[in-house]
């Protein structure tokens, strides 16, 4: 016999298994540019996969310092060129001149790239203490304005709702925020994090700051929790506690970790989901069936291509 009371207990059993999703969500996909023919097979692939989904957007990012540049600026001008999907291009302000990124700009442009995903960037060494490049844009704020001055760009800039680990405070970080929309941004795509009371609260305290501009939660899916506390130690994001226990004895169940990692994903996104978000970003790290998975609990699915 049961043990709860019996107005719990009939909640309990009157809660539908799976509280279905509208699907009335926008969704983009950020990827990372290829390193091999392989992996730009799978890249390809993972597009093709998601594409049905009608993406907002998709972004391909830089590497470290800039590294990549070159793979990303080709994958996006192909993304560009060879389908219907929007392309967004990363930008950074790292290891480039003002006038060597206002010339990445107009490639873009000239390219058929309408949309800049504008970032400060990370400074080429690991470790080392962020500088602005001699001739270069000072940050993302001043990259936003010097883009917005060369092309007509849907602009995309970063938002950390845990703070940025530069920013001396909170309220600094809005502020710094707040510049980047003012200059011309169209929209703040946030870094990952893992509750969504985390997200809600930055997005009160941006709109008391005076920003406007829609915020996007950034989604990413845990594949591998040791990878994930390494790269949340670098940007700030807190792993609650619960996610160890969640993660611990997948290391080598890879598919068994897939399957926790699209359901976590997928019930952070509805919670954000009942707080009324309807835009998300999801960080795909090139695996597309995990991304379509998730989509697919939130109520997406493809849609026919036009005539």
């Amino acid at each position: 016999m049961s043990t709860l009371p019996a107005v719990e207990n009939y909640r309990a059993h009157a809660t539908p298994l799976f509280a279905d999703v509208a699907g009335d969500i926008d969704v983009s996909f950020e990827f990372f540019p290829p390193k091999t023919e392989k992996m730009e097979e799978t890249l390809w692939e993972s597009i093709e996969t998601l594409s049905p989904l009608n993406p907002r957007f998709v972004s391909v990012t830089y590497g470290a310092g800039g590294s990549t540049r070159e793979r990303t600026h080709n994958t996006v001008a192909r993304i560009a060129r060879e389908t219907a999907i929007p392309a967004a291009a990363h930008v950074t302000c790292v290891a480039a001149t003002k006038d060597e990124i206002d010339r990445i700009a107009d490639d873009y442009w000239n390219a058929g790239v309408r949309h800049i995903v504008a970032l400060r960037g990370d400074p080429p060494t690991a470790g080392e203490k962020y500088a602005t490049h001699p001739g270069g844009y000072e940050n993302a704020a001043d990259l936003v304005a010097g883009l917005t001055r060369l092309h007509p760009f849907e602009i995309s800039v970063a938002a950390y709702p845990e703070c940025h680990p530069d920013s001396p405070h909170a309220a600094a970080d809005l502020d710094n925020l707040k510049r980047k929309i003012d200059n011309g941004a169209t929209r703040a795509i946030t870094q990952f994090f893992f509750e969504p009371d985390t997200f809600f609260r930055f997005r009160d305290d941006a709109a008391k700051a005076g920003i406007e501009a829609e915020i996007v939660p950034g989604i990413m899916p845990v594949m591998n929790y040791a990878s994930v506390v390494r790269m949340s130690g670098m940007c700030g994001t807190d792993v609650p506690g619960w996610m160890e226990r969640l993660f611990e004895g997948l290391d080598d169940r890879p598919a068994a970790r897939q399957l926790v990692s699209a359901t976590l994903a997928a019930e952070l996104s509805r919670r954000l989901y009942a707080g009324g978000v309807r835009q998300f970003h999801f960080y795909t790290l090139n695996r597309a069936e995990l991304a379509y998975a998730i989509c697919h609990l939130l109520g997406v699915r493809p849609q026919e291509k036009s005539a």
